[in-house]
């Protein structure tokens, strides 16, 4: 592409800035119309829009279903509460539902304006088993397009048998099908045979490139600022962009618009606490979170003299407000910074910083726009001298990501087609590392030249009903992406060996107004959904995905060392290429008690990034020398079925999947199955309410999965009395299956008359039969004869974990 992505940017502007006139001078206010306008919305039809908040809190509701009685038609709220129906003039019926909340019907007249109805929504005052798995519509899973989509509210969340009773966004969708980690203590999780740096994770839209804390036993989302969590793993909107196994998209609270609330929970790790309160006369509102854990201050008195002054501690602060302009105007802004320090003499450091503004702005009643510009960073470093006890000898390295990025997005709402449509503009900055070294006082400072890179995106998408029964979206997304100056860029040779070292024989400078290399993707997407009945339906998508930026990890686990690299001249951009089937039913009382799914999906993948035997990744200048590209496939099938209501509900889920890649210079050129492949994976989430017992309700999670591929030597070789082993194929053994029992038993506070003091205690076990799961498996010569060599397992977690967590809110 010879055009700037810039170019691409205002070109989206130029057309919508015009689409915006028009759509404002044909326009319809709410309570007044004049004559010659209302000749002319007649033939057009008029439009009822507005927003559905919580009753208790104000929060915009996600996913509200609005439904018109008269024509079989509706919307759903968008992620900030907000809906718009087109309809042919007249009076109707408009339904508007959400578990959990008292339904409201609502007469419209439609024959003279547009009308604007914001609406607040009041919790239904039922036993909490009946609203705890969903807040969704009803019958979500089978009226929305949306398909290989999964969604965890909180008060689900809350409920769920945690490690050490400590409630985590990312240990909780690995209860869903198609979602997998390599074992415990494992960063990040696997999607549909993606890796971890294939899922884009997004705060606020920012997006967070390391979401755990202490090596992945926790993540970084505070579950009492956490509004809404949604994973997209297939059909994914042209909205959406960048990486190709799945998006998972977190929403903050935006803090209490009616009273102060002060929300916490003391724990055996970490304690937490957060505060929301109205602003501005309850035109907008806060909210404060804060966590920080203290094992590393509880066991001091315990360590050694060697590990007296240890370091091992997280924490985070979580902050978001909003304020509310007008009715056609609202501000956020949401913030995030966390840190993990780990290690004693020897050390590491990592942390996340994000912030994200966005305003919100309603054109008309058919149009409306959310503008994000959010910044990241995700720095790392590793400290061979943490507690300073040798000033003078000691060696550091410190690396970063940082992004910057503006987005636009609009929504046109046009009779029954909803079209979405806009661009995005990120800069990458890239700090791959810088090293420290002191010796003897002697300092000498080196590393590898930061790398630069501009994305830009422009998508247009549309959600069309097309009859009764057919729901189409299709969309286009045209990626662009430029590797920047100032920087080296190198060619390697190519008549070596295949999996052998690549050296330099080229190096070419480049000044910063450079455009080193350019790569361009268009990203076709397409989903249908068609009702077989009112409570099935069948459902078809397929998306095209590119991604720009990679994780260098050659470990049996990623870490927080690892290395982010953008693609340059010697390494392409990802492809992923996804089609999913599946079909959808509700059943049971009232017709959806039960709601089940079974979905197939097959991806082909190119590009994908292996390495060399022996490659070096730490702060290698010419580290793509060691690179090696090749082409991947993931297929399967997910089961699932869950009950929604009554005394016991929960879920089972059951995946069967293969995922597979083949690069030349590996196993022989053939097919071998990646670290995280799993062929098999059972989980089930079991939520109780005795009837009996109001104070009580119990809870269990048990998880089965197949072991996970490892490199294991086929023989050895024995030469003056030293053993060597001999390997024959990539990843050709597996370890050991891993099963795993959950419980936990909540304990509510009694409830005092004219107090808002709401509590209760968690009780949990986690590994309840004390499984000795195998994270790896690794051999060493035995310690009496060095002969013989033994195979060790280690496990993570070999024993039962009890815990205790109190949980106060008022």
């Amino acid at each position: 592409m010879k055009h700037s992505s810039i170019h691409w940017l205002y070109g989206l502007l130029l057309i919508c800035l015009p689409l915006q006139s028009s759509l404002a001078q044909g326009s319809l206010t709410t309570n007044t119309i004049g004559k010659g306008q209302e000749k002319g919305a007649r033939s057009a039809g008029f439009t009822v829009s507005g927003y559905i908040k919580d009753a208790t809190n104000g929060e915009g509701l996600i996913g509200v279903s609005v439904y018109v009685k008269e024509t079989s038609t509706g919307a759903v709220t968008n992620s900030y509460g907000f809906f718009a129906v087109t309809l042919p003039a007249g009076t109707y019926n408009v339904v508007i539902s959400y578990v959990g909340y008292e339904k409201q019907t609502k007469v419209v007249d439609l024959t003279a304006h547009d009308v604007r109805l914001d609406l607040e929504l009041k919790q239904e005052g039922k036993q909490l088993q009946e609203v705890v798995v969903s807040t969704t519509r009803e019958d979500d899973n089978v009226k929305n397009i949306e398909m290989s989509v999964n969604k965890i509210d909180v008060k689900t969340l809350k409920r769920i048998p945690a490690l050490l009773g400590e409630v985590d966004v990312i240990r909780s969708i690995q209860l869903l099908p198609g979602v997998s980690t390599v074992g415990e203590g494992a960063t990040g999780f696997n999607v549909r045979g993606g890796s971890i740096d294939q899922n884009l994770v997004l705060l606020d839209e920012a997006p967070v490139y390391n979401s755990s804390h202490l090596f992945g036993f926790f993540s970084v989302f505070n579950p009492d600022a956490v509004k809404d969590v949604k994973l997209i793993k297939g059909g994914i909107p042209s909205n959406y962009g960048g990486r190709i196994a799945s998006i998972l998209d977190v929403r903050l609270k935006e803090g209490n618009a009616k009273k102060p609330e002060v929300n916490g929970g003391i724990g055996l790790i970490f304690s937490r606490l957060s505060y929301e309160r109205p602003l501005f006369k309850g035109k907008g509102s806060f909210i404060v979170a804060a966590r920080r854990s203290y094992a590393d201050i509880l066991a001091q008195p315990f360590l050694n003299s060697d590990l007296k002054g240890a370091k091992f501690y997280f924490y985070d602060l979580t902050a978001k407000g909003n304020y509310h302009i007008n009715d056609k105007n609202t501000v956020f802004l949401s913030g995030y910074l966390g840190r993990d320090v780990f290690g004693s003499d020897f050390g590491f450091n990592w942390g996340n910083t994000t912030l994200s503004a966005r305003w919100n702005h309603v054109f008309s009643n058919r149009l409306f726009l959310n503008t994000t510009a959010y910044y990241s960073n995700y720095d790392y470093s590793l400290n061979t001298d943490l507690k300073q006890k040798t000033p003078n000898d000691y060696f550091k390295t410190d690396s970063r990501i940082l992004d910057y990025s503006i987005k636009p997005d609009f929504s046109f709402f046009l009779g029954k087609n909803t079209i979405t449509f806009g661009g995005q503009a990120i800069v990458h900055d890239f700090q791959p590392g810088t090293a420290t070294a002191a010796s003897a006082g002697s300092v000498r400072s080196f590393g590898i030249a930061n790398k630069h890179a501009l994305e830009s995106a422009l998508y247009i998408g549309n959600e069309q009903q097309t009859t009764p029964k057919l729901q189409l979206q299709y969309g286009l997304r045209y990626s662009l992406f430029q590797y920047k100056g100032p920087g080296e860029a190198y060619t390697f040779q190519t008549n070596v060996p295949l999996g052998t070292r690549r050296e330099v024989v080229t190096t070419v400078d480049y000044k910063g107004s450079d455009v080193i290399k350019t790569y361009g993707n268009w990203e076709p997407r397409f989903a249908a959904k068609y009702d077989l009945t009112d409570n099935s339906s069948l459902k078809l998508s397929y998306n095209r995905l590119a991604q720009y930026i990679h994780l260098i990890s050659n470990t049996t686990a990623s870490t927080p060392l690892d290395i982010w690299t953008p693609s340059t001249n010697n390494i392409k951009p990802q492809i992923a290429d996804q089609i999913a089937g599946g079909y959808f039913k509700n059943f049971g009382r009232s017709g959806n008690e039960f709601e089940a799914s079974v979905e197939v999906y097959y991806k082909w993948l190119q590009n994908q990034i292996d390495y060399i035997d022996g490659a070096s990744l730490i702060l290698n200048k010419y580290l793509e020398g060691d690179l090696l590209s090749g082409k991947g496939r993931a297929y399967g099938a997910e089961f699932f079925v869950k009950r929604n209501t009554g005394v016991v509900n929960g879920w089972i889920s059951y995946t069967l999947a293969k995922t597979e890649r083949q690069v030349d210079g590996i196993n022989n050129n053939n097919w071998y199955p990646t670290r995280y492949d799993k062929r098999h994976t059972l989980t089930s989430v079991l939520l109780f309410d005795p009837p009996n017992a109001k104070r009580w309700n119990f809870s269990a999670t048990f998880t089965y999965a197949s072991g996970t591929p490892g490199t294991f030597p086929t023989g050895r070789f024995v030469f003056d009395g030293h053993v060597e082993p001999i390997y024959e194929g990539r990843n050709n053994y597996r370890i050991p299956a891993y099963h795993r029992l959950d419980l936990a038993a909540t304990l509510q506070g009694r409830k005092r008359p004219g107090k808002r003091k709401e509590d209760n205690w968690v009780f949990s076990v986690y590994n309840a039969y004390a499984r000795k799961n195998a994270f790896s498996v690794y051999f060493q010569p035995n310690a009496d004869n060095p002969q013989v060599t033994q195979a060790i397992r280690y496990s993570v977690f070999a024993t039962i974990i009890p815990s205790v967590t109190y949980n106060f809110k008022f």
